[in-house]
């Protein structure tokens, strides 16, 4: 079966110096414009994505234990995809199981991403048991679940909900289950820190992206994208109910933590 693969743009959204005070004080959102250049975005700014999602499929294959039932009556493992985007981790996840082995429920508030994200499975994996959800995933109730994959998501809620989310993923997963929490880190030390961001910001000078482009971004994601240290990720999820959590990746300021039930 041949794939279809999204068009994918360049990403020039901050190629252009802002003209008006309105223009400076526009925030990052994930529209239209930016679904169609999401993936080359993600390729170019966020080190290791890659890696992320390709080990998605090898933790799945250690933690889902077929624990759930759909509504056939096949046992089957349900994973849910929270801030799902175009579909990455779940397609990640599709190419390397059969059909009948998973229940994928992937959720994005963004429409544009959704109605993106709907079309690429339909097409790639119209066999599997894929359900694509437009919602916030602060308002969804999650059903009992063997992995949950939150990348690049938490740090776009507002702190105070952070909690609330993580409690209502560590009360889904079935015993055994595991939470992978991937996320854009600040360190607590000012100095460590400064050379991360700037590391960080030579990646991004490596991929072609201009100083005008990084400086845009950066501006354009203030107050939207709040980080936390990796110190109050493992906290947090301390505090929820995770006895064992481990950072398994990590690439300059980007981390990811699997959370064990």
């Amino acid at each position: 079966m041949s794939q279809s693969k999204p068009t994918i743009k360049h990403d020039t959204l901050f190629d252009k110096p802002f003209t008006t005070p309105l223009d400076k004080a526009s925030r990052f959102s994930f529209d239209e414009q930016v679904v169609a250049c999401f993936p080359d975005m993600i390729r170019r700014s966020v080190p290791g994505y890659g890696q992320v999602l390709a080990m998605l499929p090898i933790f799945a294959r250690r933690h889902c234990k077929y624990r759930q039932q759909s509504e056939s009556g096949q046992r089957v493992s349900r994973i849910y995809d929270l801030g799902c985007s175009l579909g990455g981790a779940t397609m990640a996840l599709a190419g390397e199981f059969e059909a009948q082995d998973l229940q994928i429920k992937a959720i994005d508030i963004s429409p544009a991403m959704t109605t993106e994200a709907t079309t690429l499975l339909s097409d790639n994996y119209p066999e599997h048991d894929i359900e694509v959800i437009t919602a916030d995933i602060r308002d969804v109730e999650l059903e009992p679940c063997d992995m949950v994959i939150l990348n690049l998501t938490l740090q776009f809620l507002p702190a105070a909900d952070r909690v609330a989310v993580l409690e209502k993923i560590y009360a889904a997963l079935s015993e055994g289950g595991i939470l992978v929490l991937t996320e854009k880190t600040h360190a607590f030390d000012e100095q460590y820190d400064a050379w991360l961001v700037e590391r960080y910001y030579d990646f991004k000078r490596a991929n072609g992206y201009t100083e005008m482009e990084i400086s845009g971004k950066r501006n354009a994601l203030e107050n939207v994208l709040i980080t936390d240290t990796l110190d109050e990720h493992h906290a947090r999820l301390r505090d929820v109910g995770f006895a064992r959590h481990l950072t398994w990746f990590q690439f300059l300021n980007f981390v990811s933590i699997v959370a064990f039930k």
